[in-house]
């Protein structure tokens, strides 16, 4: 093999690992969550990167809202593409004794994701009455408080 054929592989190689190359990215999300008019205190809410396929949803962080129905989360996670943040909120309001949780996501826009370990921009979701039946809502069994 001639230097310049080698050189042209190992070139080839070396765009080939930083296409592949991952960087860690940040989402953050915000809110206050009612049920009619009561704060939802309480209630668990996880932010992750939801991935397509056999992979899993990475758990970016969990939490749970405070007295007045407020949360506040943040993570991070290291993706070779734009990490897809969405908000799973587990909670009981209206549910009357149905089994399980009542589960709804909220994506967060692809523009309050940030580079790094801390996001720059925290998505506020406002108030939101959790009394609505959403179409995509499911249940949850897994999620408990």
């Amino acid at each position: 093999m001639s230097s310049q054929t080698v050189l042209f592989a190992l070139s080839v190689l070396l765009i080939f690992h930083a296409s592949q190359a991952v960087f860690t990215q940040s989402a953050g999300v915000k809110g206050v969550l009612m049920c009619g008019d009561k704060p939802l205190a309480n209630t668990k809410v996880k932010l992750y990167d939801d991935d397509t396929g056999p992979d899993l949803d990475d758990l970016l962080a969990e939490g749970t809202t405070d007295s007045l129905g407020q949360f506040l989360l943040s993570g991070h996670t290291s993706e070779v593409m734009t990490i897809d943040p969405k908000l799973n909120i587990y909670h009981d309001c209206d549910d009357g004794i149905k089994p399980c949780q009542r589960r709804v996501t909220f994506h967060v826009p692809k523009s309050f994701v940030s580079s790094g370990e801390n996001p720059k921009t925290f998505f506020n979701i406002g108030t939101i009455n959790m009394q609505i039946e959403f179409e995509s809502e499911s249940r949850d069994c897994l999620h408990r408080k």
